[in-house]
């Protein structure tokens, strides 16, 4: 009994005070009483999903300040001030007079070659060195592009490298402040990033968590975030659409909301196991063509894949079979060569698809702060 009853007991009579009790046990049964306050998320974007703008570091701030939004991520800048101190002293000062939380990072961790591992190394401190200075409570890394680009091995031979090469800089992180973010790419299965951040110490490692690229290594991006969730450092929504077709199963990114997953569900799920500091990031990266993944064939799996688990795949199969090619008019000529012929409509289509999905984030996924009523 809590002390609002006891409270009222002494004025109330034993009628009252018992119809009192009975209500709020009832209540409690039907969660009302129970039942945490929704989750206020912080919003963002992805500065990598306006590319095609060509834009500089000021120009995306301005960008994210005209939308209302609460936080930048900057992401394979490519200002020609981007490993200028001076220029990381500006951006920390621009997003401190903004209001806004600004994260970013650098690029690939594992070296191609065994004599590129110092280099690598050093790669990751510069980018520490950036980000703390810049402001940003992580820094972003990656393994590779995907495992198509892996350096030749085994996939765990790679993930001990990975492990060494973060234990190198562990102490320079940590007395940054900061955390890595390991972003879960086209590479590792998310039980196998879980577990190279479990390995590495989740001190100074997190996850960079994606919901785009999962579906490339045939996942579910729900399977990722129930893997990855309790570890994320920063949270990026992309979406796609998944399904069945000659060959295997389809996947193509498109904007927020139209694609195949729950993203309603997602949010959530993300709600109730990442860490409450955690910003979410609008990263929606359209114009490319469909990708078949030979998820049927031997190839596949023994040679991409040869550790993936049989209940995630089973899940990942269950959301092509209720997915559908995309419907929309989509310009898919983000090519070496599409993108020479028509950059100018590819870049209308990037701030259309940018600013549906951010329309997608707030009003359907009820995301940010700034901006609202």
């Amino acid at each position: 009994m809590n002390k609002s009853l006891n409270a009222a007991a002494g004025t109330l009579t034993r009628r009252q005070f018992t119809g009192l009790a009975l209500g709020a046990a009832t209540q409690l049964m039907a969660g009302e009483l129970a039942s945490p306050a929704p989750r206020t998320w912080r919003l963002g974007l992805n500065t990598y999903c306006l590319r095609f703008q060509r834009w500089n570091d000021r120009q995306l701030f301005d960008y994210v300040t005209r939308h209302q939004l609460d936080a930048i991520f900057l992401q394979d800048s490519i200002d020609q001030g981007v490993m200028d101190p001076k220029h990381w002293s500006e951006v920390r000062a621009w997003s401190k007079d903004l209001g806004l939380r600004l994260e970013t990072g650098g690029g690939g961790l594992l070296p191609r070659t065994p004599d590129a591992y110092a280099q690598a190394v050093a790669t990751l401190r510069k980018n520490i060195e950036r980000a703390a200075a810049m402001g940003s409570p992580i820094v972003r890394t990656l393994l590779a592009s995907d495992r198509y680009h892996f350096p030749p091995g085994p996939v765990e031979r790679h993930i001990e490298t990975a492990i060494k090469i973060l234990r190198e800089v562990r102490s320079q992180a940590m007395d940054a402040g900061l955390k890595i973010g390991l972003e879960n790419h086209k590479d590792l299965l998310a039980w196998e990033t879980r577990q190279l951040i479990e390995t590495a110490g989740p001190d100074f490692v997190g996850s960079y968590l994606d919901t785009g690229n999962p579906v490339f290594v045939a996942e579910d991006p729900m399977t990722t975030l129930e893997e990855l969730g309790p570890y994320a450092v920063t949270f990026h929504l992309r979406d796609s659409v998944v399904y069945e077709t000659e060959g295997g199963v389809a996947v193509q990114w498109v904007p927020l909301g139209e694609g195949t997953p729950d993203f309603k569900a997602i949010v959530a799920r993300a709600a109730e196991i990442i860490p409450a500091s955690v910003h979410i990031y609008c990263k929606p990266i359209t114009a490319r063509p469909p990708v078949i993944l030979p998820v049927y064939t031997d190839e596949f799996w023994t040679r991409w894949f040869p550790r993936g688990r049989s209940r995630d795949f089973s899940r990942f199969v269950a959301l092509a079979k209720r997915g559908r090619p995309y419907g929309q008019p989509h310009l898919t000529e983000d090519t070496d060569e599409g993108r020479a012929r028509h950059i100018e409509a590819l870049k209308i289509q990037q701030l259309e698809h940018m600013e549906r999905s951010l329309n997608y984030c707030r009003k359907t996924l009820n995301l940010g702060v700034r901006g609202r009523g």
